[in-house]
């Protein structure tokens, strides 16, 4: 931090306090040339939001099932109640083929939230969904996507959707933004080190579920402005990890937890700011008439403000 501290100095005449304080934080964080970037987070999360609003309405011109799986990557990761962590387009449209209505129904949807990681590789988008039935009839939905840019643009690495009430909602909601863009790096050592962080962040998540309880847990390792896409009565999408934690502690003791889970991989961005876990789900009770516990597959969005700070769930 000395170097940046020093230009601080050097350059506090010329810049006004908000240029002088991203200076030294790009600085910190390995960030390209401070005139070139004060602005540039806006415009990363904007073209993540345009990559999503341009696959909705090519979408809106063909079947459900081509218009999602268009905006897919390869390895795309789903997850299918019963059917585990769904991997790859191929499995993915196959899995959304069961419903039998999918091929002639239409999907259309728009993001109200867009967030970005530090290195403009990797990113997150929710919404709402509208599927279009054949039959005339429309069904509501919201959705989360995670992001990764490559050769290609952005494509969806992990996707879910659930269905969603009628009632208000906020059409818009400003985006998570790092406090500047830094170089991607190459190096996958320092990517390695930030993915095992952040599997460890949710493993601890669901230890302290186990000891102070689920309410108290999501409270403590959300984010003010973590965002769950909401149960059968929620029309909106549910905003803080207060908010979440009361939701998803609904029925459950105080103190308790009625689930365990933990995470099987992960994906993260090389500026370690941005990342996302995957994992199972299982009740703490042994289900009735014994046998198997069932196996829940999830997804969870993580954000941190950088290398070292702690993780903190954004989305789920």
């Amino acid at each position: 931090m000395r170097p940046a501290i020093h230009l601080a100095k050097e350059v506090g005449t010329r810049l006004g306090l908000r240029e002088v304080l991203l200076g030294c934080l790009s600085l910190a964080w390995g960030a390209l040339p401070l005139g070139a970037q004060s602005r540039a987070p806006d415009a990363a999360v904007a073209e993540l939001l345009a990559a999503d609003r341009a696959f909705a309405a090519a979408s809106a011109r063909t079947t459900m099932l081509d218009g999602l799986v268009a905006m897919m990557a390869d390895d795309v990761i789903v997850p299918a109640a019963g059917r585990g962590l769904v991997a790859g387009r191929a499995a993915v449209r196959a899995e959304s083929a069961r419903d039998t209505l999918a091929p002639t129904t239409r999907a259309e949807w728009a993001p109200v939230r867009g967030g970005i990681s530090a290195d403009a590789r990797h990113g997150f988008t929710f919404g709402v969904l509208t599927l279009h039935r054949a039959d005339g009839s429309v069904v509501p939905g919201k959705y989360l996507a995670y992001w990764v840019k490559g050769a290609d643009g952005w494509r969806v690495a992990a996707y879910k959707r659930t269905r969603r009430p009628e009632g208000p909602f906020a059409p818009e909601r400003a985006p998570a933004l790092p406090p500047a863009l830094v170089a991607p790096t190459g190096d996958a050592a320092a990517v390695a080190a930030h993915r095992a962080t952040l599997m460890q962040a949710e493993r601890d998540f669901a230890a302290d579920a186990q000891v102070m309880g689920i309410k108290a847990a999501f409270a403590k390792h959300g984010s003010a402005d973590a965002m769950n896409l909401g149960g059968p009565a929620n029309a909106d999408f549910v905003i803080g990890a207060d908010a979440i934690a009361a939701l998803v502690a609904q029925g459950v003791p105080e103190g308790t937890s009625h689930v365990d889970w933990g995470p099987d991989t992960a994906l993260v961005a090389s500026s370690g700011d941005l990342g996302i876990t995957f994992g199972y789900i299982t009740p703490n009770a042994a289900p009735p008439g014994g046998g198997a516990k069932p196996r829940i597959p999830f997804f969870t969005i993580w954000r941190r403000a950088g290398p070292g700070a702690p993780w903190r769930y954004v989305a789920e």
